[in-house]
């Protein structure tokens, strides 16, 4: 049987920066992804605090000349209200900027990096199973579907929505989040505009219902990442297929329809529904979960590859120390740290969804502070305990969301 240090499930940014890193450390690291990359894949507006952890995993200057969409803040609307947020004035220290990518590039580029510096990487090699009596045995398909064994002295899941780990070691729970569905795919924007801020992702609300949301991520060819969330009835009512609802959803929203009335549908839309996770632990004897494999929230942040990069950040040294005799405590080490990140962003959507962020992000008149605060954890800095907005984000939240409200009455 084959012996390895540490085994990878999935190939996408919290797999090919959890490789770098731990090869860092000199380890020998091997990844099995189930897919054939590139391939299709949405969470393309990356957050500045992405950077950071791109520095540390060497990727940052790969990334830097790959020709990717500058991103340098979010403007939110409804209907004909509207307010940009600049990440310059944020309050955080670190990167005021990052990039708006088309996955399929960007996650092919990370792969690559990660085996420059050593990583093996398997493609359209399946894990099937893992046995943790001693130190685990990876089970796997190769590309011609013969099952195979591998030694391991730790593994870690980045297998994301495959969430693989979970369900072989029975550790899903239901999201206490409603269930959602979100229909998107990639069109030829032709978006001319003037007044329309190509480096700014666009969150755009239905006035006549504010459960409903869409995204607009602009990418340097020309074209964008287009998307609509809703509870699925309301969707089920605008259309038979997925391309037919999204371009009615479109439709409803006079601005967004306007915006994107030379846009050409020339790719397949996909749908995914019911897409947030929770798991009952990130950690057991031998394994960790990272990123959207142990708890992915909504899309409406741009959290996920955010969530995902800094949960590798975390594990690489805590994989290191284990593998070196140490003893560590995961809740308090893992677990906790990078769950401070996770519940500041949940504060944010669940602040999102009962309406009390849309009214504080578009008020007419915001408190220059206050604005830099929030702009920090919508730029990714979830994890700086220095900002109020992340020390007690749902009581700030609530707090501020009834001052702008009682100033609008």
């Amino acid at each position: 049987m084959d012996k390895v240090d540490v085994v990878i499930i999935g190939a996408g940014p919290s797999g090919a920066i959890a490789a770098a890193l731990l090869l860092k450390r000199g380890y020998q690291v091997q990844i099995f992804e189930k897919m054939q990359f590139p391939r299709f894949v949405i969470g393309e507006s990356l957050l500045p605090h992405c950077m950071n952890i791109l520095i540390e995993a060497g990727m940052l200057d790969a990334v830097n000349q790959a020709g990717f969409q500058l991103k340098n803040g979010a403007t939110f609307s409804c209907g004909e209200r509207s307010s940009a947020f600049d990440f310059a004035k944020k309050s955080s220290a670190g990167y005021a900027s990052t990039f708006q990518v088309q996955r399929d590039q960007f996650d092919l580029l990370l792969a690559k990096e990660a085996e420059k510096m050593g990583a093996k990487i398997a493609y359209q090699y399946e894990v099937t199973g893992l046995d943790l009596e001693k130190n685990p045995i990876v089970h796997y398909l190769d590309v011609n579907k013969k099952a195979h064994q591998i030694e391991a002295k730790f593994v870690l899941d980045a297998s994301g929505y495959g969430r693989v780990l979970p369900r072989l070691l029975d550790l899903e729970l239901p999201s206490d989040l409603p269930v959602r569905e979100a229909i998107f795919t990639h069109v030829v924007d032709q978006i001319t505009d003037t007044n329309y801020d190509r480096n700014k992702i666009l969150i755009s609300i239905l006035p006549e219902n504010t459960q409903v949301w869409y995204w607009i991520i602009p990418f340097s060819n020309g074209c964008c990442s287009l998307g609509v969330v809703a509870p699925p009835d309301i969707l089920q009512q605008w259309g038979q297929n997925p391309l037919e609802k999204l371009q009615e959803a479109v439709k409803q929203n006079p601005p967004l329809s306007h915006l994107l009335q030379q846009a050409h549908y020339d790719r397949p839309v996909q749908v995914i529904t019911g897409y947030s996770s929770n798991v009952k632990s990130l950690y057991g004897k031998g394994y960790a979960l990272l990123g959207n494999a142990g708890e992915f929230l909504d899309p409406v942040f741009s959290s996920g590859v955010t969530i995902a990069m800094q949960s590798a950040s975390l594990v690489a040294p805590l994989v290191d120390k284990t593998l070196q005799g140490q003893i560590i405590n995961w809740q308090k080490e893992y677990t906790e740290p990078l769950m401070k990140g996770v519940d500041t962003f949940r504060a944010f959507v669940n602040a999102w969804y009962d309406e009390r962020l849309q009214d504080i992000v578009l008020h007419p008149e915001p408190n220059d502070k206050i604005k830099a605060m929030l702009c920090s954890v919508l730029a990714g800095y979830a994890w700086d305990e220095s900002n109020p907005y992340v020390q007690e984000a749902e009581s700030r939240l609530d707090v501020l969301a009834q001052l702008c409200r009682s100033d609008m009455t």
